[in-house]
């Protein structure tokens, strides 16, 4: 793979799983799970949120194949069950909605108790299965999954390393995204990732479908 090749894949990667984390639609939960910390601490949780995300997403890609074989599950088979996943994650986010498929009202009420330290905050909800859920699980571990060469699996560890930095700048940040895009903003970000997450899962299935059956 040359360089130029590498960049481009990388970048399609990063970009997909830009949309299917949604880090900006985190923004507001972040916020309000947080809205009695200091900024200092508020650092800390987004950092550690990052880490988790890193960490999660990595394991899952670097174990996927290894799980596809202990269930006897195909990769095209998998890839039709997660674009069936992703696309009900899209439709959802097309109206402006946090997606029931990373976190439910309980999980957001739970971090509401004071009894919850940092970092069960930083790690669940944020963390999971707000940014690294099941969508994004299932995307690193198709992409690992189809990668023929090592350029190839470099590029998905090197957009998970790329989207955990997203993660940690994104949050530092959330008074001011908040600020400027407003609670529209957000929900117009939300909505665009949500369009982008609708061709990825329609594709997905698409592919899954070839592959199943030989087209």
């Amino acid at each position: 793979m040359e360089p130029v090749t590498f960049i481009k894949h990388l970048l399609l990667l990063y970009g997909g799983l830009f949309a299917i984390t949604n880090p900006i639609g985190a923004v507001p939960v972040f916020l309000s799970v947080t809205s009695n910390l200091s900024w200092l601490e508020r650092r800390k949780i987004a950092s550690k949120t990052s880490l988790a995300v890193v960490a999660t997403l990595l394991s899952f890609a670097l174990i996927g194949k290894e799980i596809f074989r202990f269930f006897g599950s195909s990769t095209d088979a998998f890839a039709i069950a997660g674009g069936i996943l992703l696309f009900k994650m899209a439709i959802e986010m097309l109206s402006g909605k946090l997606s029931s498929v990373k976190i439910s009202t309980e999980e957001t009420e739970e971090v509401s108790d004071e009894a919850v330290t940092l970092e069960e905050v930083a790690i669940i909800p944020l963390a999971i299965p707000l940014l690294s859920g099941p969508g994004s699980i299932t995307t690193v571990m198709l992409y690992m999954a189809r990668s023929a060469t090592l350029l190839e699996r470099l590029a998905v560890i090197v957009s998970i390393l790329l989207i955990g930095g997203t993660v940690w700048l994104t949050l530092c940040s959330a008074n001011r995204i908040k600020s400027r895009l407003g609670s529209v903003g957000i929900k117009v970000m939300t909505r665009m990732m949500g369009l982008i997450l609708t061709s990825m899962a329609v594709q997905m299935v698409i592919n899954g479908i070839k592959g199943a059956f030989g087209l």
